[in-house]
């Protein structure tokens, strides 16, 4: 039997029997436009076999619209309710045994994936959506890309190219594993309840190769944190504390990483500040 999705009427009697109220707390805003998940699976470009990772399932109207391509789905769930619920939802639904695994956790504590997941597909917590997403990409090397639905502002932030003016530590910090995209807009009212927030759709695809080890990418995101929090000054004050303490030997490492150091953070690539990082792991 053909996998069915959720409308908005089963949705709130779900809720319902659940006594679910959807809290700013974590972030759940439930989508309902069975449109709307299928298209979001559709930007992803999943793909009937393969095993995507769905964060925040919440009562399973994404992950039934990845399920009904055949695809299966390791779903991550704070929601202890929610978390037991979502496979009696799932084989109501039509989905055969196996295709679904529920992991009843932290996001961003979890980490261990049932099924080794390729693609992430999912209606991030706008509160957390940041720190999941870098978190997962950090842990979960097999993750090759994604498409996932947060804040518009968040959305932006992280797509944004150096120079622009939403520019920040979020979009280095996703620029370390490859490139980002904005993929389109979602209605607010295609939620329940109706956020206060637009949202859009944002996609990723891994690079081929690994920019740098671990040790690497915590000496540059200490950088990249390092320039933002002081974004209106120069690199040479911004980074004395990170390059030595003062401005002149922070001159000197970012003259040896061939960047000057009367610019600022926003202008500067993550190829940029992963040469900072270098250059200091030669001066120390």
């Amino acid at each position: 039997m053909p996998v069915t999705l959720l409308g908005a009427t089963e949705i709130r009697t779900l809720a319902a029997e659940l006594d679910v109220t959807p809290t700013k707390k974590l972030g759940q805003n439930f989508v309902v436009d069975a449109n709307t998940v299928r298209r979001i699976v559709q930007v992803a470009g999943v793909r009937a076999g393969e095993r995507v990772v769905e964060v925040g399932p919440g009562l399973g109207s994404l992950t039934l619209a990845i399920l009904e391509i055949g695809a299966s789905v390791t779903a991550v769930e704070i929601d202890h309710r929610l978390a037991a619920r979502l496979p009696e939802t799932a084989a109501a639904h039509g989905v055969t045994a196996g295709a679904l695994d529920v992991v009843d956790a932290d996001a961003l504590r979890v980490s261990d994936l049932p099924g080794e997941p390729t693609v992430l597909v999912a209606n991030l917590p706008y509160n957390v959506s940041v720190p999941v997403l870098l978190h997962f990409l950090e842990t979960f090397p097999a993750l090759q890309r994604g498409v996932v639905m947060v804040q518009a502002e968040v959305g932006e932030r992280l797509a944004a190219p150096p120079g622009s003016k939403v520019y920040g530590a979020p979009s280095v910090k996703a620029a370390w594993y490859g490139p980002w995209r904005l993929a389109g807009t979602v209605s607010r009212q295609v939620f329940w309840p109706v956020p206060n927030v637009d949202s859009v759709l944002v996609a990723f695809a891994r690079d081929a190769s690994p920019r740098g080890g671990d040790d690497e990418r915590l000496r540059t995101f200490r950088i990249v944190d390092a320039a933002f929090q002081q974004r209106r000054k120069m690199l040479r004050q911004a980074l004395a504390g990170v390059l030595g303490g003062t401005a002149a030997e922070a001159t000197a490492v970012l003259e040896t990483a061939g960047v000057a150091p009367t610019a600022r953070g926003e202008e500067l690539s993550v190829d940029d500040f992963q040469r900072i990082a270098r250059a200091a792991a030669l001066a120390a």
